[in-house]
């Protein structure tokens, strides 16, 4: 597992969340911390590294 910060695309706030790095490529919907606002999170790992991390809103 592995930690990653980024700006929650509703309320701006920093937000933390563990993503499996066993998984290269993961898309999935988690709710904000802070607002509860559905985020989506595509995260792609090579080789156990993050390479990248995709935040979008999902529009209600």
């Amino acid at each position: 597992m592995e930690e990653c910060f980024f700006q929650c695309p509703y309320c701006w706030e920093t937000i933390s969340m563990l993503l499996d790095n066993s998984v290269n490529d993961q898309t999935y919907v988690e709710d904000c911390e802070i607002c509860c606002n559905p985020i989506e999170i595509n995260s792609i790992f090579e080789s156990g590294v993050l390479v990248s991390l995709i935040i979008n809103s999902i529009e209600q």
